[in-house]
């Protein structure tokens, strides 16, 4: 009796899985592990599984194994491709990090006489040089226009001495002339006389 028990129900489990082939494709491994323990048999504490369910749930388990496997050594590829492609775009970065400050530090700075000098240190020296040179030129004005002073003095001084020598001359020359015509006069009288 529990041989013929056994016997229909694995004809009616075989039956049953015949009749679902179709839809374990489209079922999950853990709905097709439900279904077959749902239509097993139960000998005392243990479940009969007709052996085509077992072998069509292996290979199921097997064939979503291996996709699983493929799957995940397509992720890992692809991991892979994404941790080499994040480590160039890093290096990238760090490239393009360094000739961010580099184009930086060239933009706030200037070369002057082959030293690179920040640009407020640059303008620091360049109004230095132009309030020295402004100084410079200042003071040589002022120098200019105070020589200029003491020349027109010196000129008008000269003018004015030349005039009284030319005035001192022509006096000393009267006197000599008149000395002269004095003496004249003189010898004219001790000759007459």
């Amino acid at each position: 009796m529990k041989l013929h028990i056994l016997l229909t129900a694995i004809l009616l489990s075989s039956v049953s899985f015949a009749q679902e082939t179709n839809t374990k494709d489209t079922n999950t491994i853990e709905n097709q592990f439900d279904k077959i323990y749902r239509t097993s048999t139960t000998y005392q504490v243990y479940k009969v599984i007709s052996k085509d369910g077992y072998q069509r749930l292996k290979l199921n388990v097997l064939d979503s194994l291996e996709s699983s496997k493929k799957i995940i050594s397509e992720k890992e590829s692809l991991l892979l491709t994404e941790r080499n492609s994040i480590k160039e775009t890093k290096t990238l970065l760090a490239k393009t990090k360094l000739a961010l400050d580099t184009a930086l530090k060239k933009e706030n700075s200037i070369s002057l006489l082959g030293i690179q000098l920040s640009k407020t240190t640059y303008n620091l020296t360049l109004w230095g040089v132009i309030i020295a040179l402004m100084l410079g030129l200042s003071y040589f004005i002022f120098k200019f226009f105070r020589s200029n002073v003491l020349t027109k003095e010196a000129q008008n001084n000269l003018i004015d001495v030349e005039q009284e020598y030319e005035k001192h001359r022509k006096n000393t020359l009267e006197r000599e002339q008149k000395l002269r015509r004095q003496l004249q006069d003189e010898i004219n009288k001790q000759r007459n006389g």
